[in-house]
């Protein structure tokens, strides 16, 4: 009888210490705090809670730089996470890491994890895979650049609130009528480099760089000094002289002067919806496409991407990867990425995330919403707005801000400041390709 007991009892207290024990801690290292990181952590408590097998910890590692850096360093001491979020403009930097990735359409096969790539709309896709179609890695925060404006500021300066502007000569006068009647900015753009110079040209049909803006290869050279470039620019520094224009700052600074009431107009991402519309109130922003330059384009093609997508990072005992597969195709399902969508303002990146979030008349009580997508898929993507595969872009971009910077000051004129942004850009090109041979 004692025998029975202490048997019985030492066998549930296996029972219940062995879950505690098997279960499997997936790290992933990620760059969204505030109500994102949030909404990051609330993602992987639902997948937590919906198996017992593994437990995804989520941390947040300070800015998308900051959480790329620190991954690198940490792959480099043999202490990588699982998983690691890292912005589009990292792509070309983590194809080239020889050894650290591990590609999520192998992933996924090595695994045995049901998966579709297809599901993922075609300008999310595009942007991640290799030119023969395979997914590098998992899409999961997308957005693309949209016009926000403010209907107070548009009604008291006399403009029909319910029209914005399709073209940037039609914007330009209707900022400039909005200062006139007050308001203390016409125009202000958010990640100017994303928004002014990248998507401007993707709109446009415009080369960013050779080889399909480095889709084909290393051996490129940057392309965004065009005449329609040039004449962009320069148009926005010369409305600068009258406030129709005004530089709120790089990345997201600017978008403080949108939400504060002071200018009359944004192009900012998509994922920037819920925080202004939070600010201003819904019913006061008006969301629509981007304008496009009639002298550069008859009509515009489509936008491309930003945001960021999470990469899978060798290192960690291969068995642990089935978790971390798991936990993508949980991130790909349609329900949850509804939800992320509308939450936080990110593009729907599966065509059925988009056709729940149409069918909950999600669109319908919130107008503009679905804008973004119509943006993307406008048009068939051409060889100029597929997106950017671009080696050292993240100081590529610190060289364009820098020159565009010295156009708003008075320092340059559009030419000569786009001229040495491509010539920088291009030195940090050869180091790149050489790095990389």
């Amino acid at each position: 009888m004692i025998k029975t007991i202490r048997t019985t009892v030492l066998g549930g207290a296996i029972a219940l210490a062995s879950p505690a024990w098997a279960q499997t801690e997936i790290q992933w290292w990620h760059a969204m705090g505030g109500n994102l990181g949030e909404a990051v952590n609330a993602l992987a408590d639902e997948f937590n809670k919906s198996q017992k097998e593994y437990k995804v910890a989520a941390v947040y590692k300070g800015s998308y730089t900051e959480t790329l850096t620190a991954a690198i360093a940490a792959f480099r001491a043999k202490q990588a996470p699982h998983i690691v979020q890292v912005f589009e403009v990292g792509t070309a930097n983590m194809m080239a890491a020889k050894g650290a990735v591990y590609p999520v359409h192998q992933l996924m096969a090595d695994a045995g994890q049901a998966f579709d790539p297809k599901a993922f709309i075609g300008p999310v896709y595009g942007y991640y895979s290799t030119t023969d179609g395979k997914l590098l890695s998992l899409p999961f925060n997308s957005s693309t650049p949209v016009l926000y404006w403010n209907k107070d500021l548009l009604a008291k300066a006399g403009l029909d609130a319910s029209k914005p502007p399709k073209t940037w000569p039609e914007l330009g006068e209707m900022a400039r009528k909005a200062v006139a009647a007050g308001a203390k900015c016409g125009f202000t753009p958010q990640w100017q480099t994303w928004t002014m110079v990248e998507n401007f040209g993707a709109f446009h049909n415009l080369p960013f760089a050779t080889k399909a803006n480095g889709f084909g290869g290393m051996d490129i050279e940057l392309k965004f000094n065009s005449p329609a470039h040039v004449a962009h620019i320069q148009m926005l520094a010369d409305w600068g002289t009258d406030k129709t224009f005004v530089y709120g700052g790089r990345e997201g600074k600017s978008t403080a002067l949108f939400t504060a009431g002071d200018c009359a107009f944004h192009v900012a991402s998509s994922a920037s919806a819920s925080a202004i519309q939070a600010a201003l109130g819904a019913d006061k922003v008006g969301i629509a496409m981007m304008p496009y330059a009639p002298a550069a384009a008859a009509a515009p093609q489509n936008s491309i991407i930003g945001g960021a997508t999470l990469w899978a990072l060798q290192g960690r005992p291969k068995d642990e990867y089935k978790g971390v597969a798991k936990f993508f195709a949980f991130l790909s399902g349609g329900e949850l990425q509804a939800k992320w969508h509308q939450q936080t303002g990110y593009v729907p990146i599966t065509t059925a995330a988009t056709d729940i979030t149409e069918k909950t008349g999600f669109y319908a009580k919130n107008p503009g919403r679905d804008v973004a997508v119509k943006q993307l898929t406008l048009n068939p993507p051409t060889e100029n707005s597929k997106g950017l595969r671009i080696g050292n872009f993240v100081q590529i971009r610190d060289a364009v801000d820098e020159e565009l910077e010295a156009v708003w000051t008075g320092k340059k004129d559009a030419k000569a400041a786009l001229d040495a942004a491509v010539t920088r850009g291009n030195e940090l090109l050869r180091r790149f390709e050489a790095a990389n041979k």
